[in-house]
């Protein structure tokens, strides 16, 4: 009966289910059939071979990469490069959304946000070509006021101890208004009769954000946060990879970039699919972990 039941809501709202198949349909090609590829990290891989006629080896690279003198600095830059981003890059489109919510200039607002949304949209080459002009050691402007003050020209981009800044200050700097949206979409739905009562209590702007605002858009940023925990591994390799010099090497080679060289540089299938596989098997523990200790502290999860 209870089989009958669904069949019939089923067929009732056939429409919806209609367009929801497209849907369905790219993450089952693109999303679940590639997981099919994960057999690679087990096996000598041959593309003449194919992925089933391929010789099984079990654990073998997963060993090679924890035994290679790489493993330890290329996991260190990226847990180091991923929660300085997560804990210096997350509360900023937070602060920012909260401040742009207090504008009531609608002309001043949409330039605000538009001025802010623009640099998403730019592409990592022309992000990296930019910092790379901006930042030159003898033309880039930062260096020109950095010698007009008296200092000294410094080369950003060759400096293993800038790596980290730059990518981090670049991030936010391209991602900050964009990523606001969903901050700002959360607070587009607080009770206006909430300020309207604080402020008759004398509520301050200031007290109304952190005591309104802020306890409103909560779950938002739980959920926002866990997921990002979920991806700390997961850093972009063009960014990294196309912000490496000779010289940055021991700070700029995370995880990412060294599966992109293994793989594709030097056709080592089997190893990079390995790397690939026990970097998603620690975002997978992580999102576990924060989704859990989330719904326990504060009753937001994303399930």
């Amino acid at each position: 009966m209870a089989t009958k039941g669904l069949v019939g809501k089923a067929l009732k709202g056939w429409q919806l289910y209609v367009l929801l198949t497209p849907a369905l349909l790219y993450l089952i090609i693109f999303q679940y059939v590639p997981m099919y590829g994960v057999l690679i990290a087990f096996k000598q891989f041959n593309p003449v071979s194919g992925i089933l006629g391929s010789p099984w080896v079990g654990l073998k690279h997963f060993h090679t990469f924890f035994d290679s003198y790489l493993f330890k600095s290329t996991l260190t830059n990226t847990l180091k490069l991923s929660i300085f981003s997560l804990l210096i890059a997350f509360p900023i489109p937070i602060i920012f959304a909260l401040l742009l919510n207090q504008i009531r200039q609608q002309f001043v607002k949409r330039f605000v946000q538009t001025v802010t949304y623009a640099p998403y949209f730019i592409s990592t080459v022309v992000l990296v070509s930019m910092l790379n002009v901006f930042l030159a050691p003898k033309t880039g402007f930062v260096n020109n006021l950095i010698t007009m003050f008296g200092g000294t020209s410094v080369n950003f981009m060759v400096r293993p101890e800038w790596f980290r800044t730059v990518y981090i200050v670049s991030g936010i700097w391209q991602g900050m208004g964009f990523s606001a949206i969903i901050y700002l979409a959360a607070l587009s739905g607080v009770n206006p009769e909430l300020h309207e009562a604080a402020t008759v209590d004398g509520a301050s702007k200031l007290r109304r954000i952190w005591s309104i605002d802020v306890p409103s858009i909560m779950p938002t940023i739980t959920i926002m946060f866990i997921l990002g925990i979920g991806s700390i591994m997961s850093v972009g390799w063009e960014k990294a990879f196309l912000m490496q010099q000779g010289m940055n090497l021991t700070v700029s080679e995370i995880i990412s970039t060294y599966v992109y060289k293994v793989g594709l540089l030097n056709a080592q299938f089997s190893l990079a699919t390995s790397i690939g596989l026990f970097n998603s098997a620690i975002n997978f523990s992580l999102l576990i972990i924060a989704n859990y200790s989330a719904k326990k502290m504060s009753g937001n999860s994303l399930w």
